[in-house]
C-alpha cells in the first residue's frame, strides 16, 4: 500500500495510465461523439500520456526536478486534440500544487486534484457540462469529501476520487444531448476514469472492479465514426482542428490570442507550461478559417509544430478484393521518392516522428485488400504492429515485414510478387529483408562509451545491426572500414543509401571497386541528412 505519492509512485501511476489507455483506446475512440464525432479521443489521450512518460524517461536521468513537473511539461508539449489538451492541463494543475513539495498524502492530493479541475475549467474557453471537465470536478470534489469525512488515507482518497468520477461519467448522457442521442457516455470523461482507476491500482495494488465501457449501439453508430445519421453531427463543411505550440509570447499576447481564436471557432483550449527556455503554450481550436488561426498565432509569438486535421473524418477507401499494396515508412523526402518510384505508398516521418495513426491512414487510404507494411526502423516495429491490428479490425489483410532499415525495405520490395499468394509473398519479403545485413555511418553528437570504445562529439560512428563497431575521426575512413567488416563475412551485393554528402558516396564506391571488385553495387541518393550513409549487404 502506498501511503504518499513520491516521484517513484507518480511515475508508476502514469505508466499504468498509458497501459490502460492503450488497451481501451479503441473503445474510447468509438465513444467519441462530442464535440465532433471524429473517433480520436482515445488515441489523443493515449498520445498525450505517452508524451508525458517519454519526457520522464528522457529527463529524469539528468535532473533532480520533480516527476510532477516533468510529466506535466511532457504532457502539455505533446498534447493531442481537445481531450488530450485538457488532460495535460489537469496534469499541469496537479504539478502546480504538488511539485517540489513533500510526497502527497491523502489530503494533499485531494486538494490538488480539486484545484487542478478548477484550472482545467479555466483553460477551456467555453466549458460545457457532461464532459471531461465535469468528470474531473466530480473526482476532485469526492476526494475532498473523503478527507472532510475523516477518511484521509491516500488509498481512501484515490478510491473516492475514482468512484466519484465514475458516478459523474454515468450521468453525462443526461447533461449533453449529443451523448444522449448517441447512447454513450463522454469519451474524454471515460478516459479520465481509467486514469484514476490506474491511480487506485498503483496505490492499493488492487484494480477496481468496473463494468467494461459499453460501445456505441450499432443503430446509433451509423457508419463507423463518420457521424452519418447522428442527430447531433455538424453539417459537412470546411471545419478543421488546428493545434500548435507557441513560444516567445507573453501573457498579454496569449490573452489576445485566446480572444481572437474564440471569435474564429470553438473547442478552444490554451494550456501554458514552463520550460527550460521560457513559458510555452499548447493551443487547440476548431475553426473554419485555418489561415486566420495560424496568423493569430504568429501575431502572438512563434507558433511551431503546427498540425491541421479535418473535423469531418476522412473515410477510408473500400478495399477491392484481390488487390495488394505496400506501405513503407521513410525518414526523408529523398527516400520517399525512391520508394514511391518502386510503386510503394509512403509515410514520411516528420520532425516529431510517425504515429500508428499515420501508418493506419495510409493503409486504409489505399484501395487494396492486402497490404504489406515496411516500418524500416527498429523503433517503429511496435507502431506498425499496432496499426496493422487496427487495420485488420477494419477488414484488411495485413502483413508487417520487420525491416529495421530502409535497405532491408528495398531488399523486400525487390522480391515482392503480386502474383504470389499473399502469405507466401510476405514470407518471401521477410526472408529477403532478414538476409540483408544493414549498417550505417553517423556523426556522434555527444561523448559516449560505445561497444567499439569511447567517442567524442564529431566522431564518425560505424554501426552494424545497431551496434557500433568502428569509431574514427573521418567519415570516409570509417565507412570503408565498416564495409570491409561487413563483406568479410561474405556477400554478393551492396546497396548504398547516401545522404547529403555525395562525395562520401563517391569515395565508398571507389573503395568497393578496388577492394571488393566482385561485389555488385547499387547506389541511391536521398538518404536523411542525419545519416550520411546507410548500407545493406546481401
Amino acid at each position: 500500500m502506498v501511503e504518499a505519492l513520491d516521484d517513484e509512485a507518480v511515475a508508476r501511476w502514469h505508466r499504468a495510465a498509458v497501459e490502460v489507455l492503450s488497451e481501451a483506446r479503441g473503445r474510447l475512440d468509438d465513444l467519441n461523439v462530442f464535440p465532433v464525432p471524429d473517433g480520436d479521443t482515445g488515441t489523443n489521450l493515449l498520445l498525450t500520456a505517452q508524451a508525458a512518460v517519454a519526457a520522464l524517461d528522457t529527463e529524469s536521468r539528468r535532473t533532480t526536478e520533480s516527476a510532477w513537473s516533468i510529466l506535466a511539461r511532457g504532457a502539455v508539449l505533446g498534447a493531442r486534440g481537445n481531450s488530450g489538451t485538457i488532460l495535460a492541463q489537469l496534469m499541469r494543475g496537479l504539478s502546480d500544487q504538488l511539485a517540489g513539495q513533500a510526497p502527497a498524502d491523502g489530503p494533499a492530493f485531494a486538494g490538488a486534484l480539486q484545484k487542478a479541475a478548477d484550472t482545467a475549467y479555466g483553460a477551456v474557453a467555453d466549458p460545457e457540462e457532461g464532459t471531461f471537465l465535469t468528470v474531473a470536478r466530480a473526482g476532485g470534489e469526492a476526494a475532498v469529501a473523503s478527507v472532510d469525512a475523516g477518511r484521509t488515507e491516500l488509498a481512501d482518497v484515490v478510491r473516492a476520487a475514482a468512484d466519484g468520477a465514475r458516478v459523474a461519467l454515468e450521468a453525462t448522457p443526461g447533461q449533453l444531448a449529443a451523448l444522449r442521442e448517441a447512447g454513450v457516455v463522454d469519451a474524454g470523461g471515460a478516459g479520465l476514469c481509467l486514469v484514476l482507476d490506474a491511480l487506485v491500482t498503483t496505490v492499493t495494488g488492487i484494480e477496481p472492479a468496473r463494468p467494461p465501457l459499453a460501445r456505441r449501439d450499432a443503430g446509433a453508430r451509423g457508419h463507423g465514426h463518420s457521424g452519418e445519421h447522428l442527430p447531433h453531427a455538424p453539417p459537412a463543411g470546411p471545419g478543421s482542428e488546428v493545434q500548435f505550440l507557441l513560444a516567445d509570447a507573453d501573457e498579454a499576447s496569449v490573452a489576445r490570442l485566446q480572444e481572437r481564436l474564440a471569435g474564429l471557432g470553438d473547442s478552444l483550449v490554451v494550456v501554458g507550461v514552463d520550460t527550460p527556455t521560457g513559458r510555452e503554450w499548447n493551443v487547440h481550436v476548431h475553426v473554419a478559417d485555418i489561415g486566420a488561426a495560424i496568423e493569430a498565432g504568429i501575431e502572438a509569438g512563434r507558433p511551431y509544430r503546427i498540425s491541421v486535421s479535418p473535423l469531418a473524418p476522412v473515410q477510408p477507401a473500400a478495399p477491392v478484393p484481390g488487390t495488394r499494396a505496400v506501405v513503407a515508412v521513410v525518414s526523408s523526402d529523398g527516400l520517399a521518392d525512391l520508394f514511391a518510384g518502386e510503386g510503394v505508398r509512403v509515410v514520411t516521418c516528420g520532425p516529431e516522428g510517425v504515429t500508428e495513426d499515420d501508418v493506419l491512414a495510409e493503409v486504409l487510404g489505399s484501395a487494396a485488400h492486402e497490404v504489406v507494411v515496411l516500418p524500416n526502423d527498429a523503433a517503429l516495429l511496435p507502431v506498425a504492429a499496432r496499426a496493422a491490428t487496427r487495420a485488420r479490425e477494419a477488414g484488411r489483410e495485413i502483413g508487417v515485414v520487420p525491416t529495421r532499415s530502409p535497405v532491408q525495405g528495398l531488399a523486400a520490395i525487390a522480391v515482392s510478387d503480386p502474383a504470389r499468394r499473399f502469405g507466401d509473398d510476405v514470407i518471401a519479403m521477410a526472408e529477403a529483408a532478414a538476409a540483408t545485413r544493414w549498417a550505417e555511418v553517423v556523426v556522434a553528437d555527444q561523448e559516449a562509451l560505445t561497444s567499439a570504445g569511447r567517442c567524442q562529439p564529431g566522431d564518425a560512428l560505424g554501426s552494424a545491426e545497431g551496434d557500433v563497431v568502428v569509431v574514427g575521426g573521418d567519415l570516409a575512413t570509417v565507412a570503408c572500414e565498416l564495409l570491409d567488416r561487413l563483406l568479410s563475412a561474405g556477400g554478393e551485393m551492396a546497396t548504398l543509401l547516401v545522404g547529403e554528402d555525395a562525395g562520401l558516396g563517391d569515395t565508398v564506391c571507389r573503395h568497393l571497386a578496388t577492394a571488393h571488385p566482385t561485389i555488385e553495387v547499387s547506389r541511391f541518393g536521398g538518404g536523411p541528412g542525419h545519416i550520411p550513409l546507410q548500407v545493406g549487404v546481401e
